[in-house]
């Protein structure tokens, strides 16, 4: 019932963080029952930090950084999705539950996960929309930090859109052209969809191209392993869906996709730095991202809080979104605002308008 309103609360999703989540992360599912009817589910990830470098450059600055965040947060619980950009932490069933009921509930899950499981530094409540700070104004999140980092990029795909090249004809001319110029750097490389087994072949390549997007981020809180994508398409079957390119029989990049209901979740991707700057290979994998949403009639595509200027190039545009969190150590805890700021990431970017 929960999974079929978010695939990221699905059993089957489940199995994945099971079988091959990150080295420094455990997950652990909540269900909710009334009169004995499941009525709702929640996630919830502990990241354990003592031996991760959360800031990746090697710079003085970066060491620091670390030295800090590996002081005041050894570990953290998120009641949400540490690997996804947005609120897949819960759901529960409207029919049968108020809203009035749902935030007292959360509360005393995340109690009962301190207490039970692992009592944690840091206990975060992850990615809401601005209509959802009434929620949480009851005496329960008093002593929370309300605070955004980067916004969320979405894409609504409109109906008029009904081929790629609608699409593209919505851009105003200097964008058209860059969108153009782009495909064209994309001669002699050959994309395609691949199956499980071709997954499991070029397991190796599709990590090392992983890490080479990843280790790059200034900030990550965590890395995956060599067997997550086979395990997300094994596990999720057509939901998951994994694109390559090819430079001759040379795998240069890829990115996946997370289908769920009318929206699509932009997933993890990688590519060879070369062939990036050569062949444009992200900007080129946004717009085939978009030409698979248009082509296959989904509604929304969620691009999630990094790249946000090439993004809003292509059509996205940011949500904002907010967390909420609070430390063990009360004395911590009054200063977390400063701490925060002085540790979060930050960026400074323009957002683009492509369209007429």
């Amino acid at each position: 019932m929960i999974g079929n309103h978010n695939i990221m609360l699905s059993e089957e999703y489940f199995k994945v963080l099971d079988a091959s989540g990150p080295q420094n992360m455990e997950c652990y599912f909540m269900a909710f029952f009334r009169d004995g009817q499941l009525v709702g589910g929640a996630l919830f990830q502990y990241l354990n930090f003592i031996s991760h470098q959360t800031f990746q450059k090697n710079e003085a600055l970066y060491n620091i950084r670390n030295f800090f965040a590996r002081l005041f947060s050894k570990d953290l619980m998120i009641l949400g999705n540490n690997m996804l950009t947005g609120q897949n932490g819960f759901y529960f069933d409207a029919s049968v539950m108020a809203v009035e009921e749902i935030m007292p509930l959360l509360h005393k899950a995340v109690l009962k996960m301190q207490k039970e499981i692992r009592k944690t530094s840091l206990i975060i409540y992850k990615d809401y929309q601005p209509n959802s700070v009434a929620y949480f104004q009851g005496k329960n999140y008093r002593k929370y930090l309300r605070f955004s980092v980067q916004p969320n990029m979405m894409l609504k795909l409109r109906e008029s859109w009904t081929g790629f090249e609608d699409y593209m004809d919505s851009f105003s001319k200097k964008y058209r052209a860059r969108a153009r110029s782009a495909k064209k750097k994309m001669s002699g490389i050959e994309k395609a969809e691949l199956t499980l087994n071709q997954i499991k072949v070029y397991r190796k390549q599709i990590h090392l191209l992983y890490q080479n997007v990843a280790e790059n981020a200034s900030f990550n809180t965590f890395f995956l392993g060599e067997g997550h994508f086979e395990s997300m398409k094994e596990n999720l079957e057509e939901n998951f869906r994994f694109f390559g390119y090819f430079s001759g029989e040379k795998l240069i990049g890829f990115y996946t996709l997370i289908l769920n209901n009318d929206d699509i979740d932009t997933y993890f991707l990688g590519y060879d730095k070369n062939c990036q700057k050569e062949n444009q290979l992200y900007l080129n994998m946004l717009l085939d991202m978009v030409e698979f949403g248009i082509s296959n009639r989904f509604s929304r595509i969620i691009f999630g809080r990094t790249a946000l200027e090439i993004k809003s190039t292509i059509g996205a545009e940011p949500t904002e979104i907010f967390g909420l969190m609070r430390h063990r150590n009360p004395l911590i805890n009054y200063f977390m605002k400063h701490i925060f700021s002085s540790v979060a990431p930050t960026t400074e970017w323009i957002q683009r308008k492509p369209f007429k």
